[in-house]
């Protein structure tokens, strides 16, 4: 047999994984650019396509946030009951993970990824739910908003105003062997929240005013399009259904430059978005000096993103060299640093730890982030 492409031999660690893979179940993941696009519609909708077709579909936990429409489309589909969860004196409803992986059914639909649970629940954030659903084969239909997507928490607060608490990591989207974007014009999204669609009318005027502007949900929704359209990308470039051949690889390294302030999680979650776009390798690196801590938090996010975390001590060295001792150890290319704490007076007399970087290194990006809350 003639064959137009070289392809290489898969490792058996590859081999493996690529077994695991197939006995898990597969992650369909609707995704909009904010509340009201239809994302938990269009589920159902899908929950009776395949159920038509002969697949066993139940629903685990669907939220219709008393829209009609969709409270009607439950009809007709198995639903597993939720579990009462007593919280503070209250009782709550959360989905059980224990029932649905007993009925075992083919799909189950998961809705709000991004939810937290009571405390006390088998997970803390429903997307762990789903995960432990997807290790005993079962297929999972879920939806999110662009807004919950960890790595672009400080750009959705930068457009909207809105500090987003409840967020996804992005390696749950990688996961997911579907992805779909449910796309409206900003427009229609007003048109439906005037009719009450969305929120209960004594919220209307107000989420008029702040998040629910033209301006918010066009940012939002071009968000959404390249999000998606970047995912397909990486998807195309991972199957080589582009060259039949290798993925092309980058020699670009990042290197993000946290301390203890607020601007830490903001300089992470940017140094991934770059690297991201480069295919790149993420390094974050903290530099202790006077016997300083890193922040736990951290660490979590750079296992989110899969970035190594580097903790170099001082020593008798100043920051910038450091730093630049770093940036040579790990061949770095491109280095992410926090706008400096230096007073304009203190620049002049101590000098500016950028141009001081600047000096140290050559070969290197520089990449200054300034902290929104100083503008």
């Amino acid at each position: 047999m003639d064959s137009s492409f070289p392809f290489r031999k898969k490792t058996p660690d590859e081999l493996l994984e690529e077994v695991k893979r197939d006995q898990k179940g597969k992650l369909t993941i609707y995704i909009g650019s904010a509340p009201g696009v239809g994302k938990t519609f269009r589920m159902l909708q899908e929950a009776h396509e395949r159920k038509q077709a002969g697949v066993d579909v139940v629903i685990g936990l669907i939220e219709t946030h008393g829209r009609a429409e969709t409270k009607a489309l439950i009809e007709g589909l198995e639903i597993v009951p939720l579990q009462n969860m007593v919280y503070k004196g209250r009782t709550f409803q959360e989905l059980d993970i224990d029932a649905i992986i007993e009925r075992a059914p083919g799909v189950v639909l998961i809705d709000e990824l991004a939810h937290t649970n009571i405390p006390g629940s088998r997970n803390n954030k429903r997307y762990q739910d789903v995960l432990d659903v997807l290790d005993k084969g079962i297929d999972v239909i879920s939806a999110v908003n662009i807004q919950h997507l960890e790595s672009l928490h400080d750009h959705i607060q930068q457009i909207t105003g809105v500090a987003v608490r409840e967020r996804v990591p992005d390696f749950i989207l990688q996961s997911a062997s579907e992805i779909l974007l449910i796309d409206v014009t900003p427009e229609i999204l007003q048109q439906r929240l005037k009719a009450g669609k969305i929120y209960h009318s004594s919220k209307i005027q107000q989420s008029l005013m702040h998040f629910f502007t033209l301006n918010n949900l066009s940012a939002l929704r071009e968000i959404a399009l390249r999000e998606v359209a970047d995912d397909v990308d990486e998807r195309l470039e991972k199957s080589h259904v582009l060259t039949g051949s290798e993925a092309p690889t980058t020699s670009e390294r990042i290197l993000v430059c946290v301390q203890n302030n607020a601007n830490a999680e903001m300089l992470i979650r940017r140094g991934w978005r770059i690297a991201k776009r480069l295919n790149a390798p993420l390094y974050v690196l903290h530099i202790i000096q006077n016997n300083s801590s890193a922040n736990p938090h951290w660490q979590e996010l750079c296992e989110q993103f899969n970035a190594i975390f580097i903790k170099e001590k001082k020593l008798d060295r100043t920051v910038p060299a450091a730093i630049s001792d770093v940036t040579k150890r790990y061949r770095i290319t491109q280095l992410i640093l926090g706008q400096s704490a230096r007073s304009r007076w203190e620049e002049i007399f101590k000098g500016s730890i950028v141009n001081t970087m600047m000096r140290h290194m050559t070969g290197v990006d520089i990449h200054i982030v300034a902290d929104k809350r100083n503008e």
